[in-house]
């Protein structure tokens, strides 16, 4: 619940500081007062967009703080998940905002994003506007009505993983089948250039090769000249390379044995001899090897050409790069000449996700339908007291075989307040009163089942009086009780007087402009308050003694 809440700089107000109560309380106020200022504020704590605009004037930035007590909800997933300070006793949640336009909001002095703020505040407080009785109208609404009294959330979680999956298969049909159709557009195409690479025969590496094969025989002359010459300066000349060597080392060891120095010198020369006879073997085998062969080089060169003339046609600088497009290629041929099978597996495949969340789906629609019945009971029960005693109120639920977000219903509130009347959509039929009232009753059955710290109700009691208000009032009070808090902002009496705890806005004009004001009323106050809106800023002894009646009565 809302224990305490800070504004300071906000609008009209210079600075509030006030503490709040368990159970129902109600805040009173003429119009312009400032009640929706605070709503307002509030509402910044809930995530809602904010603007410079509203911070005080003269003022360079402004702060919202709430405190609340969570000791009796079990939201502490929300802190373990987002590694956030945890005090069931003492939530802390703060909004700040200058005049450059920054924004800045803190959980338990832990800066968040807005959108966190926003998580958190969805599972304190609910505030219940004249706007949102448009909601009322709404078929998504009415679903989520009757889903949160019917306790689908666990059942609609896994309809909704269904129905991805469901959509993700679809998706994945129409993209093959797109993908397939512009295939085979360009079928001869495709199949032209896959026989055109093929033909060539590549083999990854190759270009290289042949390069240096093609280098080798266009040079074969020059190459084979060099070779012979190498080997007859080695090997094949009388006073060749190696047979010096040969004889500078027999004249080495005929001095060894008088000068052993020469022992390592000898060694070295014996490895230059072993290493020079070695090259003079493979000097003699690559020469005898090296033969022009003009058939050979253009065989190679013109498979050389056919590689170029392939690799610009492609755009690309590599065989393994033509392979690459060729198995794309035929990648593309398989998929067209498998294409029936493969997307008649798809299509089973997505008419057994189908049959699937149709039995998900089945399952929301047998508890929507048993919840309806319990909803129009228990709010036609509600309703009676509210000044509607011919209330007619019939959830109409339509079950179609076409997959939605939330399965294959479609509500409908259908609505009459008289006797004989033919029931039509809410929307078409009832008046701005009769739909707050259904509103309220609707709020009352939802809180009874989500365990919402706070609910603030603004105005809620349109176009409603007398003892139709003072219903509305015990309903309110009613769901005040076991720890929950009710806040009702209201302009008539009979509600005001049923508060646990009644708060008061009220401006003033000072030197420095105007100022809004909240504070919490003493008995004494609240009957001059209540009295005051019952006969207006002359109070009369009958509007006190009334006054006095109405707190008596609560």
């Amino acid at each position: 619940m809302l224990k305490h809440l800070y504004i300071r700089n906000f609008a009209l107000i210079d600075e509030l500081d006030i503490s709040f109560q368990s159970g129902f309380s109600v805040i009173t106020g003429e119009t312009g007062a400032g009640k929706s200022i605070i709503l307002g504020a509030i509402g910044l704590l809930l995530g809602q967009r904010a603007d410079s605009k509203l911070i005080k004037v003269g003022a360079s930035r402004c702060i919202v703080e709430a405190k609340f007590d969570l000791s009796r909800y079990q939201i502490n997933g929300f802190f373990d998940e987002n590694d956030i300070d945890y005090d069931p006793e003492e939530c802390i949640i703060r909004r700040e905002l200058t005049d450059a336009g920054k924004s800045r909001a803190f959980i338990n002095d832990t800066p968040v994003q807005l959108t966190m703020l926003k998580a958190l505040g969805e599972q304190l407080i609910d505030i219940h506007s004249q706007h949102q009785n448009l909601l009322l109208q709404k078929e998504d609404f009415q679903m989520r009505v009757v889903d949160i009294i019917a306790h689908t959330q666990k059942e609609l979680d896994e309809y909704k993983q269904a129905f991805m999956q469901y959509k993700k298969l679809s998706q994945t049909v129409k993209d093959l089948e797109q993908a397939i159709a512009e295939s085979k557009k360009e079928e001869d195409f495709i199949r032209f250039q896959l026989n055109e690479i093929q033909q060539a025969k590549l083999v990854e590496g190759e270009q290289e090769e042949l390069e240096q094969e093609s280098e080798t025989l266009s040079h074969s002359e020059e190459i084979k000249s060099s070779l012979y010459q190498a080997d007859s300066l080695l090997n094949s000349d009388d006073d060749n390379a190696i047979s010096k060597i040969k004889t500078a080392i027999n004249d080495l060891q005929s001095i060894e044995q008088v000068y052993p120095t020469v022992h390592d010198i000898i060694e070295r020369l014996n490895s230059c001899y072993i290493e020079l006879k070695d090259i003079t073997s493979d000097i003699s085998s690559q020469k005898d090897d090296i033969d022009f062969n003009p058939t050979r080089l253009e065989a190679i060169n013109d498979k050389l050409d056919t590689i170029y003339t392939l690799q610009k046609k492609y755009h690309v600088n590599t065989v393994k790069e033509l392979l690459d497009i060729m198995k794309d290629l035929k990648t593309k041929i398989e998929n067209i000449d498998n294409s029936d099978d493969v997307l008649n597996d798809l299509h089973n495949e997505v008419n057994k996700q189908y049959d699937f969340c149709i039995q998900k789906a089945s399952t929301l629609t047998r508890l929507r339908k048993k919840a309806a019945k319990d909803i129009e009971k228990k709010l036609s029960e509600l309703l009676i007291p509210l000044g509607i005693p011919n209330v007619q109120f019939r959830i109409q639920l339509d079950t179609e075989p076409l997959l939605t977000p939330n399965g294959t219903d479609h509500i409908q509130f259908l609505f009459s307040a008289n006797k004989n009347f033919s029931l039509l959509p809410i929307s078409q039929v009832a008046s701005g009163g009769e739909i707050a009232r259904v509103m309220l009753s609707l709020k009352a059955l939802i809180s009874g089942v989500v365990k919402l710290p706070t609910i603030i109700f603004d105005e809620i009691d349109t176009g409603v009086s007398g003892k139709v208000a003072q219903k509305m009032a015990m309903i309110m009070q009613e769901m005040g009780q076991h720890g929950r808090q009710v806040i009702s902002i209201t302009h008539l009496p009979q509600i005001a007087a049923m508060g646990l705890s009644h708060y008061k806005v009220y401006k003033d004009d000072t030197a420095t402009g105007t100022q809004s004001h909240m504070i919490m009323l003493k008995q004494e106050e609240r009957i001059t308050e209540i009295a005051q809106m019952l006969s207006g800023d002359n109070i009369t002894e009958a509007a006190i003694n009334n006054a006095k009646e109405l707190l008596a009565n609560k």
